[in-house]
């Protein structure tokens, strides 16, 4: 399995949204890292996220992202 670039960079966008409480979330403004715009754009598609500029994770980002962390953890032990 080969990871794209758009796929690590939707990893990275994943991992910088709060996972304390589901209230909070993220808005990626037009000044914002241009790689991380796009994979917002890329995410909202895949309703991971609610706007495509940021928002909230949904159920399934929550999920993505609850995975994403569990894979880096154990990479990084």
């Amino acid at each position: 399995m080969k990871l794209s670039t758009e796929l690590v960079q939707e990893l990275e966008v994943l991992s910088l949204f709060p996972r304390e409480s589901t209230q909070m979330g993220l808005k990626f403004h037009h000044d914002a890292v241009p790689e991380h715009i796009a994979a917002a754009k890329r995410l909202f598609k895949k309703q991971l996220i609610s706007l495509e500029d940021g928002g909230y994770l949904t159920d399934l980002g929550i999920e993505a992202a609850d995975h994403g962390q569990a894979l880096l953890n154990i990479l990084q032990s």
